[in-house]
C-alpha cells in the first residue's frame, strides 16, 4: 500500500476528485481508461469495500489519519494525505469529512437487471428524476424492498451524484443501475415479460388494488412534471397512491417507496412469508 503527502490542488489525483465530484457521469478516468467516481466520508468507503468495489485511491487530512485504523485497504489502494483545507477545497458538501475516495462504478448491463432467476422481477424506470435526494432515497428503498434494480432515462440525474451517493447509504454500490434510452429500456422490458405500469396524481388503479406480484416495472417520473405522456403512454397501466389527505401529491421518493413497499408486500403475502406485526404468514 503506497502512500504519500500531497500539498498541491494541481495534483492528478486531486484534479481526478474535484472533476468526479462536480461533475458526476461524466468520463472522469484513470489512466488505463476506467471510469472514476468520488465518495466521502468513512461509512461510504467502508460500504464501498464491503460490495467489493475496487478503490484505487483514498485521500484523508493529514489531522485525520486515525479513520484509516478502522478501514481494512486492499494493498493496491493509494493513500494520498492532505492538507485539511486542501481537501476541504475540493469536497463537494457544505461540512465535508476528512476522508474520501475515488472509486469504479460497477459495470452494470441489462443481463444484471433482466436476468435474474426470479419468476417476478421488480424493475424502477427513473425518467427525467432531478433531485439527487430523491434518487438516492429510491435506491435505497429499492434495495430494502428486493427490488433487481433501476433503470435511468436521459435526463434522470446521476446516481453518482454526491448527495445520491449520501441518500443511498450504499444501497448504489450493489444494486444495479443503468442509464439507458426510453426505445431500448421498453423494449428490453418487453422481451423479458415485464409488465410496465406508470404513476399519476389522479385517474389511475390504486396501487393496493393492482397486481404487483407478477413481473414488474414501475416508471416514476419528474417531480414537477410526472412521467413524460409519450412514456406513460406505452406503459400497460396506471397506478395511484390514494391520499385521503388534502395534499395533492407525494414527493417522487416518497410515492417510489410506497410502491416499492406494496410490490414486496404483495410478494411476500403471495409466498406465504411475513404479513405483518402481528405475526400472520410467519
Amino acid at each position: 500500500m503506497s502512500t504519500r503527502i500531497v500539498q498541491s490542488k494541481q495534483n492528478v489525483r486531486i484534479r481526478q476528485l474535484r472533476r468526479a465530484l462536480a461533475h458526476p457521469g461524466r468520463a472522469v478516468q484513470n489512466s488505463a481508461g476506467q471510469g472514476l467516481a468520488g465518495i466521502e466520508g468513512p461509512h461510504l468507503i467502508e460500504e464501498a469495500l464491503r460490495a467489493g468495489i475496487h478503490i484505487p485511491c483514498v485521500f484523508v487530512a493529514q489531522d485525520s489519519q486515525r479513520l484509516l485504523d478502522s478501514i481494512h485497504l486492499p494493498a493496491a489502494t493509494e493513500i494520498l494525505f492532505v492538507p485539511p483545507e486542501l481537501l476541504t477545497s475540493t469536497l463537494a458538501t457544505e461540512t465535508p469529512q476528512p476522508i474520501a475516495a475515488l472509486v469504479e462504478p460497477p459495470d452494470w448491463t441489462l443481463a444484471h437487471l433482466l436476468g435474474t432467476q426470479k419468476l417476478a422481477p421488480l424493475i424502477v424506470v427513473l425518467a427525467g428524476l432531478q433531485d439527487p435526494g430523491n434518487l438516492g432515497t429510491i435506491l435505497r428503498s429499492a434495495e430494502a424492498f428486493g427490488a433487481d434494480g433501476i433503470l435511468s432515462l436521459p435526463g434522470t440525474v446521476s446516481a453518482w451524484n454526491p448527495k445520491a451517493v449520501r441518500a443511498s447509504a450504499g444501497s448504489l454500490f450493489r444494486l444495479p443501475i443503468l442509464s439507458t434510452t426510453q426505445e431500448h429500456s421498453i423494449s428490453s422490458l418487453r422481451q423479458a415479460g415485464i409488465k410496465i405500469w406508470t404513476t399519476t396524481i389522479h385517474q389511475g388503479q390504486p396501487a393496493d388494488l393492482v397486481d404487483l406480484s407478477g413481473p414488474v416495472a414501475l416508471l416514476i417520473g419528474n417531480e414537477g412534471n410526472g412521467v413524460p405522456p409519450a412514456l406513460a403512454a406505452k406503459a400497460d397501466g396506471v397506478l395511484t397512491i390514494p391520499c385521503p389527505g388534502p395534499v395533492e401529491s407525494l414527493n417522487a421518493g416518497v410515492a417510489a417507496g410506497i410502491l416499492l413497499y406494496e410490490a414486496s408486500r404483495q410478494r411476500l403475502t403471495r409466498s406465504g412469508g411475513p404479513l405483518n406485526h402481528l405475526g400472520a404468514h410467519r
